[in-house]
């Protein structure tokens, strides 16, 4: 959404004051894989969920903006923010306390991150992301009963897959691949139109933006960070689903994908 808490809190205040929308594009929050984990843990399918673990990690070539500190770049900003996202949804709840370490250098920004988040009633989330390794895209959630694992969970080009072990029964499914960006535009839409709040919205971006925030001050400070409480009343669910069908990778003009080609 934005690099700093003060630079989300304007855009919402500038968004209210103006009675127009505003919403984060969040593709994963209309995709049925996403929102049946979700489901699944909110239900209690699981038992209490204890444990979210998450890896995120890609090539990105030099010269990418990405890798461009004074643009925003880095990877807790770029793919960091979708474990994030993916844990205080799942827990339904926001961290309070987080502990990062950053390591090596890609660019002007870190080559990789690992992050604990502590949530309230003793729950524990753990990622690293970073731009200097094979593509991986997982997740874990466990609970007292079960465990599920999206494996690929934040994918954009390729179908996601859940596996899931509950009271020693195990599954597997797979989603197969669709368009992820047409469902955020018709839901804004349909918020424009009918004069509703879109999910996710700027307070949801800014809730990631602050864990970000205080990742990188615990990093560079080598301390735990404690962040304030946050309140989150709404929730991704499972009637935001959007079928579209998948597009083509379009043709670039001037540029090209963080891993080339």
């Amino acid at each position: 959404m934005a690099v700093t808490e003060a630079e989300c809190e304007t855009m919402i205040a500038a968004a209210e004051e103006h009675r127009v929308k505003l919403m984060v594009a969040y593709r994963l929050h209309f995709e049925r894989a996403t929102l049946e984990v979700i489901e699944a843990v909110r239900a209690g399918r699981i038992g209490d969920p204890k444990v979210f673990t998450s890896t995120f990690t890609m090539h990105v070539e030099r010269g990418n903006i990405r890798l461009r500190e004074d643009l925003g770049g880095g990877t807790l900003y770029d793919i960091g923010i979708y474990c994030i996202n993916a844990a205080r949804n799942l827990f339904r709840s926001e961290p309070v306390e987080v502990r990062a370490l950053c390591a090596g250098a890609r660019g002007d920004v870190e080559e990789a991150a690992g992050a604990a988040m502590l949530f309230p009633g003793g729950r524990l989330a753990t990622f690293a992301c970073g731009f200097g390794s094979e593509k991986v895209s997982a997740y874990r959630i466990v609970g007292t009963r079960g465990e599920i694992t999206a494996d690929p969970g934040y994918e954009l080009a390729a179908a996601l897959k859940l596996r899931s072990m509950i009271d020693g029964k195990a599954r597997s499914r797979s989603f197969p691949k669709r368009d992820q960006f047409a469902p955020e535009l018709v839901h804004f839409s349909d918020c424009v139109l009918g004069d509703t709040q879109p999910e996710p919205s700027g307070r949801e971006g800014l809730a990631d933006v602050r864990v970000i925030r205080a990742l990188y001050r615990s990093a560079k400070s080598g301390r735990m960070e404690k962040l304030a409480r946050y309140a989150r009343r709404r929730r991704p669910q499972l009637r935001q689903e959007m079928r579209r069908a998948p597009v083509r990778m379009p043709s670039m003009v001037h540029a090209r994908p963080p891993s080339g080609g």
